[in-house]
């Protein structure tokens, strides 16, 4: 039962910790566009996010394998998940008239 409990705090670190890493990096992507040193953004935001997921990771694991692999596989599904959450979906185009074009 103890065994079983760890590895769902696991899935759900690992899902909380893959939201914020990839959730921090959309947001630091957004920021750059309009910001005046995009490199500070992106390093900084990057040593913050690989810390905070890391640390997490290696909290959660608790030198466990099993909790390793299970917080690990659920933080690559998480990139997943965000990554089609924040897609900008393209405008569509007018559709194509016959015998108006050059």
């Amino acid at each position: 039962m103890r065994e079983s409990a760890g590895l769902i705090l696991a899935l759900c670190a690992g899902i909380l910790l893959g939201t914020i890493f990839y959730g921090g990096l959309w947001w630091t992507v957004r920021r750059c566009v309009s910001s005046k040193s995009p490199g500070v953004w992106v390093i900084g935001s990057f040593v913050l996010r690989a810390i905070i997921a890391l640390g997490g990771i290696y909290i959660v694991s608790r030198g466990d394998w099993q909790r390793l692999l299970a917080c690990f596989l659920v933080f690559l599904v998480a990139r997943i998940v965000v990554t089609r959450l924040t897609r900008i979906r393209p405008a569509t185009k007018p559709p194509l008239l016959l015998g108006t074009g050059p």
